[in-house]
């Protein structure tokens, strides 16, 4: 289906080592709350690929598609949109304006003299940038992103589109998110970024307590439980709120696998080097949400020992993937960042090697995420003509 491309594996040896409860359950129960009640909320679809299991030589392979997330075009609309409501609600309460305000009292502006005062601000490669805008807008509140010069000028429009001022900052995303922090502690400003440093950890969680909530809708979804679970790394956020519900839902069988750009890696080298690792210079990957240096502390908290193995991939796996999917007529809308779990499956599971490392076998059912759709549809159509 894609062509055998070199790619890179490494089991994780720290795999199932005990350790500390990075997101607890009250936390997710708080999240899912408020997000399904949100106006607008639906499930997303979970479809069947068959013909990607007979590919990858496993018995099923289901993909969860994040594209129609609220609008935004992906699964990040759970995360930022939600830290920024509870960004609100606990500096209200600090001000004195409402001791618990509630998201129907934010949505019908019954604060917006208050909210308007307040502006939240983050870094971002695209998605997470539109969700914390889109959030601001929603529940009042004025924002300012951060992007670098590899963000593209549509994912730079569609932040825009939900009122948020956005600044370029040189370097890369990890750049990014140091000049944010930055002004933020200039001009009182509140960071709501999606990952965690030591001395900023409680939005993050929040976060990714909001990402964890596909994964329980996957769960929900889902046949028979998933046997493997390929999940995009970047920071590490998204995928450790899905190991955390994966082994919450179905306990510790789940083998989860970490993708990552072989141009932005960080997550494998960490594993490698038994401890966060950076990575430096421009990151250059078409895998645009994923380019990403440095592992949020939170995410390698949780991933150090419940992640199964790492992966990282060339960028010459991508376009096949998304032109795979977009073959099967208008069902299925995947980016470039989205298909980083289906490339993994499909280099790794055809190979003896690949399969042994993974323990993949044919009666293996695996879960692949969506991440995203076409957030730059310019790019989209591009890399499948």
């Amino acid at each position: 289906m894609i062509p055998r491309l070199p790619h890179r594996l490494l089991a994780n040896r720290h795999h199932g080592t005990p350790g500390t409860v990075v997101l607890p359950e009250s936390g997710f129960r708080r999240a899912k709350q408020e997000i399904t009640a949100w106006p607008g909320y639906e499930k997303t679809p979970l479809l069947p690929l068959p013909e990607v299991a007979t590919a990858a030589r496993v018995a099923t392979v289901h993909w969860k598609d994040e594209g129609a997330r609220f609008g935004l075009g992906s699964f990040k609309a759970l995360g930022g949109a939600y830290a920024v409501q509870q960004v609100l609600v606990n500096e209200l309460a600090k001000r004195g304006v409402a001791p618990n305000a509630e998201t129907a009292e934010l949505l019908e502006g019954k604060f917006k003299d208050a909210t308007k005062a307040i502006t939240v601000t983050c870094a971002t490669d695209g998605n997470h940038g539109r969700s914390v805008a889109w959030g601001a807008q929603r529940f009042g509140a004025r924002c300012v992103i951060f992007v670098h010069p590899g963000v593209t000028k549509a994912r730079r429009a569609a932040i825009a589109h939900y009122g948020a001022e956005v600044r370029e900052v040189p370097g890369n995303y990890d750049d990014s998110v140091r000049a944010a922090q930055h002004e933020a502690e200039a001009n009182g400003w509140f960071v709501v970024s999606d990952t965690s440093y030591p001395g900023y950890t409680e939005v993050p969680r929040d976060v990714m307590q909001g990402y964890r909530l596909m994964a329980d809708e996957a769960a929900d979804q889902i046949p028979a439980p998933p046997t493997h679970v390929f999940i995009q790394g970047g920071v590490g956020g998204v995928a450790a709120a899905v190991a955390t519900q994966m082994r919450s839902r179905f306990g510790e069988a789940v083998k989860i696998i970490i993708v990552e750009p072989e141009a932005a890696a960080c997550l494998m080298a960490s594993a490698e080097a038994g401890k966060p690792v950076t990575i430096t210079g421009e990151l250059n990957t078409v895998m645009a949400g994923l380019a990403c240096g440095e592992p949020s502390l939170l995410a390698w908290q949780e991933l150090e020992r419940s992640a199964y193995a790492f992966m990282a991939i060339p960028d010459a796996a991508i376009a096949p993937c998304m032109r795979l999917l977009a073959a099967r007529g208008p069902e299925i809308v995947a980016g470039e960042s989205g298909v980083a779990g289906l490339a993994a499956l499909l280099l790794a599971g055809p190979e003896p090697f690949g399969r042994a490392v993974l323990a993949l076998e044919a009666d293996s059912r695996v879960l692949l995420f969506g991440t995203e759709g076409a957030t730059d549809p310019e790019v989209y159509a591009r890399l499948v003509d």
